[in-house]
């Protein structure tokens, strides 16, 4: 049984169509450095995942220099020998990051990599993160209206673009990383997950839309658990809790508005470990706009589990 896409409208064709020129005029220098072999190196801000590690070892195949900057306690340090240069800085030390890029010439960069904003609200915050005067200034200022993941994202990238280091999408280097529509696995979906699939995805849409998360879990058209700071496993976990009987369905979306240089929806191996810890039957994602992490090892993973991966 199929999982097929709703037909759009011409006007959501046209204004998809629109979304679509914007994303690659916005791409476009990127393309043209990595195209053109450069001599100023890329540099690329890593979170923790294996995003960052991906991108890494594909621009050393492709001959591209990287210079990363890891987030302490987020980032894997197997990027130290992956890249051409690599540096230390903490989550909040936001001048650090821009010093050390502008030391190595760096003029493009990419994030990669997930870090979860829960550690803005840890007790004693100043002294544990230790933020520096730049990100002091950041965080508290009056032309940010909120703190949505898109509003704090966007004003890093404009941040940067202060210093002459603009932000482009990783996926350039690695769009094969993105997930190509169909059932993936060798399971799949009965008639009651697909009518779950389609009420978690308007649902998860919704949500992107306003900017509180990317992924939902449901069961029997019920809402069992909703991604906000605490990041896609955790909320698995806590469907899991919710729903002793398991086999619920997860649907994992890319916002309407998606900006493809960063927080791309991303899922591998440990999605699907923590879905079956917490009991889950059906992964559902989106085509062409979610990140599929070692994909052989996932689907292998997901088959011996007889969990279903769909993207539509």
């Amino acid at each position: 049984m199929e999982i097929k896409d709703r037909p759009a409208n011409h006007e959501s064709n046209l204004a998809q169509s629109r979304q679509d020129a914007k994303a690659a005029r916005a791409f476009a220098p990127l393309r043209e450095t990595l195209d053109t072999r450069s001599s100023h190196p890329i540099g690329l801000l890593a979170g923790a995942g294996r995003f960052p590690i991906v991108f890494a070892e594909k621009a050393r195949q492709a001959g591209i220099r990287v210079v990363c900057v890891g987030v302490r306690d987020a980032a894997s340090p197997e990027l130290i020998g992956l890249t051409h240069r690599f540096h230390w800085t903490g989550v909040a030390q936001l001048g650090r990051v821009i010093r050390c890029f502008k030391r190595e010439g760096i003029e493009r960069a990419v994030m990669a990599g997930k870090i979860l904003k829960s550690v803005v609200h840890t007790r004693w915050r100043v002294w544990r993160l230790r933020p520096d005067w730049r990100m002091i200034r950041f965080w508290f200022s009056r032309s940010r209206k909120d703190n949505r993941d898109d509003n704090l994202l966007l004003g890093l990238i404009e941040e940067f673009a202060r210093d002459g280091i603009y932000f482009e999408s990783a996926l350039n280097l690695c769009p094969e990383l993105l997930v190509k529509s169909g059932i993936l696995t060798r399971r799949k979906p009965t008639a009651g997950e697909i009518h779950d699939v389609e009420f978690g995805w308007e649902l998860a849409k919704e949500m992107g839309r306003l900017d509180i998360g990317q992924s939902i879990a449901v069961k029997e058209r019920t809402v069992l658990a909703v991604e906000a700071i605490e990041g896609t496993d955790r909320a698995i976990a806590r469907a899991g809790e919710l729903c002793r009987s398991g086999n619920f369905t997860v649907v994992k979306v890319a916002k309407p508005q998606q900006d493809m240089r960063f927080d791309v929806p991303t899922v591998g191996c440990s999605t699907i470990e923590t879905l079956r810890q917490a009991g889950g039957r059906v992964l559902a994602i989106e085509a062409g706009k979610t990140i599929l992490l070692d994909e052989t090892e996932t689907l292998a993973l997901a088959d011996r589990y007889g969990i279903t991966i769909v993207a539509r």
